[in-house]
């Protein structure tokens, strides 16, 4: 039998691509349900192309447009972020890739956890916000979370057959990011057009200047002690500016396994696909001998501080990290609307963490409250930067 996927954030750049892999393996995967927030022209063209089940837009306003589009079709149509989060406990569906944006991907992935659901994990902010209460409710409901950020599926694919020895450290690769090179005086001048030019990978807007502040960096070694059950000191960050070694991991005889690929999406949603099995695709692969030289460094934290943010924010625990997350969610949409500067970004961050209530032991409710909270005290800083 096929299996039935329920895409959340398909008109994203990892939707986009999760769909071209299952357009190339039509005998394996079948589409129960797309979701996208506001990009209603693309997702009425997905859901046109894959008829899936059931197709939903968060974004209440485009709801009229999208049923008119496909009225013509047996597609239910919904609206909505609560339908988001009914949709995915539906019967038929396998596994759910969580593709969406920040923060807004951690409602639905805890339903679709107490749904029994197998977890694509492509939302990093999920674990970053409620790690300890995700991992709880998974084990909870004997539901796996697979690993989609490459970085991730690097280190899960090094830990295939490793299962009884343990891990000394992770060693999570970094591009570096547009400004690896620059001085600390030439990022005070860092425009929004440059911030978005990643030398490396294709990614949407949000997650490119995460990347550009190393921030995106930072969540990902708050995700890995989640995923991996590590200790904040067992994470390391290497700058890899070629971005072909994904990830590592050194045991502890010291050996050091690394997972080498293309800067392409496909293979770690594929695999997350199809694991344990792995498909033959149509990406670009990698040829060993176009790179004489890998390269690696480790990164400058005085010139993007916004990665020891997130180690401290880790080894804080509680809800700190929540706030860390809302906090840049804010930052990051104030740069992107030309409202701060990029150094600014940092500084908005740090305020906000300096000022909101830590809670040692949070609830769900907690993590909520601490949310909104967080993004109204950032967007009142923002007012007096």
């Amino acid at each position: 039998m096929k299996k039935q996927l329920a895409i959340l954030g398909s008109t994203g750049s990892i939707g986009t691509q999760a769909l071209e892999v299952i357009s190339e393996n039509p005998d394996l995967f079948e589409i129960y349900t797309l979701t996208a927030n506001n990009n209603v022209d693309l997702l009425i063209e997905q859901a046109r192309r894959f008829e899936p089940e059931a197709v939903v837009i968060a974004n209440e306003k485009h709801y009229k447009k999208l049923t008119e589009a496909l009225a013509d079709i047996p597609v239910k149509v919904y609206a909505g972020q609560e339908a988001i989060a009914q949709i995915v406990e539906s019967e038929p569906i396998d596994m759910v890739l969580t593709a969406m944006v920040g923060y807004s991907g951690l409602y639905p992935t805890i339903q679709a956890i107490k749904a029994g659901k197998t977890i694509a994990l492509a939302n990093k902010e999920t674990l970053v916000v409620a790690g300890e209460l995700i991992n709880k409710l998974a084990l909870e409901h004997k539901t796996a979370v697979i690993p989609v950020d490459s970085e991730h599926s690097a280190i899960f694919q090094c830990l295939a057959g490793e299962i009884h020895n343990p891990i000394e450290k992770i060693i999570l690769t970094a591009s570096g990011g547009p400004f690896r090179t620059y001085t600390q005086e030439q990022m005070k001048s860092v425009k929004l057009k440059d911030a978005l030019q990643h030398p490396r990978w294709k990614m949407g807007n949000k997650i490119t200047i995460d990347s550009a502040t190393m921030m995106n960096k930072g969540f990902e070694v708050i995700e890995a002690k989640w995923l991996f059950d590590v200790k904040p000191e067992q994470i390391e960050v290497v700058v890899h500016p070629q971005s072909i070694v994904h990830s590592m991991i050194q045991f502890e005889d010291g050996a050091i396994k690394a997972q080498l690929g293309t800067p392409d999406m496909k293979l770690p949603i594929s695999y997350a696909f199809s694991y344990p099995n792995r498909l033959k695709n149509s990406s670009h692969k990698l040829k060993i001998e176009d790179y004489h030289h890998l390269t690696f460094e480790y990164p400058d934290t005085e010139k993007f501080p916004l990665l020891s943010y997130a180690y401290h924010a880790m080894q804080t625990g509680g809800n700190m990290p929540c706030i860390l997350n809302a906090a840049n969610e804010v930052a990051v949409e104030a740069f992107l609307h030309e409202k701060i500067g990029f150094i600014e970004i940092t500084s908005l961050i740090m305020k906000t963490m300096e000022k909101m209530f830590f809670i040692k032991n949070p609830t769900y409710e907690d993590y909520v409250n601490t949310d909104k909270e967080s993004r109204i005290q950032a967007k009142e800083l923002i007012k007096n930067l």
